[in-house]
């Protein structure tokens, strides 16, 4: 037990490195709160900093997210051999959530962070492949078509919590799945508050207007 709450916390800490901020600094001199849109996150990047910047912080975010999941995984694993199985999916999802809150609320850097969209890529790529690898799909076509960031990262968010009660690992296991997966999805959907303010009063940048670069 000493070793699961060791590595939920080592889950938050990772998260808690906010790659934007730190990107930020090295490429503009300066912190990406402080510009566009003040979020710590690959979209405010791209339109503040440029494409490269903006790709390192979705790479960054989205493997810390990934590690995070995946050493819970294996280290909840051994904890009951038995229940090995059992267990590692247990793991994954509650180091997805702590991660999920280090990244949205990192210690590091003021709990100032993003709004978990890249990190929980890499969290999903390790609890549900299936569920992101569609929810990326949908978020695609929602930014060719309509060219909203925040309105595609929403309904990708709701797409992937549902499709992980359809495409649960085990059936004992759906509930507590279910649950940790909601979880995320309303941090990423509360998160987008404000975005979602600017839809309706038709103020929200679009992919190509609103940034620097």
């Amino acid at each position: 037990m000493i070793f699961a709450v060791l590595v939920v916390i080592f889950a938050y800490l990772i998260g808690s490195i906010s790659f934007a901020v730190v990107f930020s600094k090295i490429f503009m001199k300066d912190d990406i709160r402080t510009h566009g849109s003040g979020n710590a996150g690959t979209t405010n990047m791209m339109r503040e900093g440029g494409f490269l910047p903006g790709a390192l912080t979705f790479i960054c975010d989205a493997l810390k997210g990934f590690v995070a999941c995946y050493v819970g995984k294996i280290v909840f694993g051994v904890m009951n051999i038995q229940n090995a199985d059992e267990w590692a999916i247990y793991g994954a999802f509650i180091c997805g959530v702590a991660c999920m809150l280090g990244h949205v609320f990192p210690i590091f850097f003021g709990f100032r962070g993003g709004k978990g969209i890249a990190t929980s890529v890499g969290i999903f790529a390790v609890c549900n492949p299936i569920a992101i690898a569609i929810g990326l799909a949908v978020f695609a076509i929602i930014v060719l078509v309509f060219r909203y960031v925040s309105v595609a990262s929403i309904t990708a968010a709701i797409t992937v919590v549902t499709l992980t009660m359809v495409f649960y690992n085990d059936v004992a296991l759906l509930l507590p799945q279910a649950v940790l997966a909601v979880v995320m999805g309303l941090i990423v959907i509360l998160k987008h508050i404000e975005n979602i303010k600017r839809i309706f009063n038709g103020t929200e940048n679009k992919i190509g207007t609103g940034g620097k670069k």
